[in-house]
């Protein structure tokens, strides 16, 4: 089977326009969150990461500036070929914005079209929309490997973005799902999720050979399932996110004690995290170093396994496992081994994990393979 590698990779949030830029900020212990008061997104003050001084051109909307960046800079230096190339975009909600600014009838306010009108940008000649819930990101990044893999394509670039907006920020609100203070992933004092934005693309690759930079990370597998067990909450025992774990090592051809830490999905509110909890447990991975980047991006929705996956990926090159921010006292009911301060540590192998609206679970395994 051909091998499936992350060959480019951009991310822009407030942490910086860069990977780079928000891996360091990420190893400071930086976040991005913050109290916003702005009567555009809501009429009470929330806590959300925001990116400041975007420039967004004439005919852009906020979302596809972001996204634009990203591609742009992903891009740099090399050309595919567009006949054997797919841009795969993930997100939630796209221009839902533009709903916002009475512009219902904008061509792009449609998923499809957005992809289009990026695709056409950057004369990329194929293009495809996942948007599942909160899994969209990790679950475009499988849709990708899988299309590599069966020669559908040699290139995939998978570009995941969302934007703050009064659309979503209302709809958290009514589930009472918002902390009003800073996330707290897995803690006991957890009082729920920070929103955030952000746009991150990464080059998946069956031919690296053609990059200037020789790829150091491996997709070597996948796993998504469905608990169909309530429109917004997660299963109660976390089995069916322990099918997409086990499939994904599965496929990988791997055993859970060879995973080396787990990106949780770590949304910290009560259900998922606890969801989560005994997933990771019924695998035997309660041991494993385990983080949260929430604390850092806030929950970015159809960016947040892009991003995720990428930072996973910096943290197994840089030989550094990343704390997760906020956490201070476990308060799920079952072991976990949550990372509570940088570690410098031998890593080869990650498994990240998200989870979504509708029941959605979705699992990838990063291996390094420059150690």
């Amino acid at each position: 089977m051909k091998k499936v590698w992350m060959a480019a990779d951009c991310v822009l949030s407030p942490l910086g326009s860069t990977t780079e830029e928000n891996f360091k900020s990420i190893q400071k212990g930086l976040s991005g969150i913050h109290q916003i008061h702005d009567s555009q997104y809501s009429t009470v003050p929330f806590f959300a990461s925001s990116i400041q001084d975007l420039i967004v051109e004439s005919e852009q909307t906020r979302f596809e500036a972001m996204c634009s960046h990203v591609i742009r800079h992903v891009l740099k230096g090399i050309s595919l070929p567009s006949e054997r190339t797919i841009l795969i975009l993930s997100t939630t909600k796209g221009n839902i914005s533009l709903l916002e600014e009475n512009q219902s009838d904008h061509p792009r306010i449609h998923l499809h079209a957005t992809a289009a009108w990026l695709s056409h940008q950057f004369k990329i000649k194929h293009h495809l929309v996942i948007s599942n819930a909160c899994i969209s990101g990790v679950m475009a990044m499988l849709v990708a490997k899988r299309m590599l893999h069966g020669n559908q394509y040699d290139h995939a670039i998978v570009v995941g973005a969302d934007v703050l907006s009064k659309f979503v920020i209302s709809g958290f609100q009514s589930l009472q799902a918002l902390s009003n203070e800073m996330c707290k992933p897995f803690d006991e004092n957890r009082m729920g999720i920070n929103l955030g934005e952000c746009a991150a693309a990464t080059v998946l690759t069956s031919k690296p050979k053609i990059f200037p930079v020789k790829p150091a990370t491996l997709i070597l597998g996948g796993g998504l399932s469905n608990d169909a067990n309530h429109i917004s909450g997660p299963s109660r025992t976390g089995e069916e996110l322990g099918m997409a774990i086990h499939d994904a090592l599965s496929e990988a051809g791997l055993s859970a004690d060879e995973i080396d830490f787990v990106s949780a999905h770590g949304t910290a509110t009560i259900y998922n995290d606890e969801m989560e909890a005994k997933a990771f447990n019924l695998l035997g991975l309660n041991k494993t170093p385990l983080n949260s980047m929430k604390g850092y991006f806030g929950h970015t929705l159809g960016a947040a396994g892009v991003v995720e996956s990428i930072m996973s990926a910096q943290s197994l090159q840089h030989q550094e496992l990343i704390a997760t921010k906020g956490f201070k006292s476990l308060g799920v009911t079952m072991p976990l081994q949550v990372i509570q301060s940088p570690e410098k540590k031998a890593i080869k192998t990650c498994l990240k994990t998200s989870s979504g609206f509708g029941g959605c679970n979705a699992a990838l395994i990063l291996q390094n393979q420059t150690n």
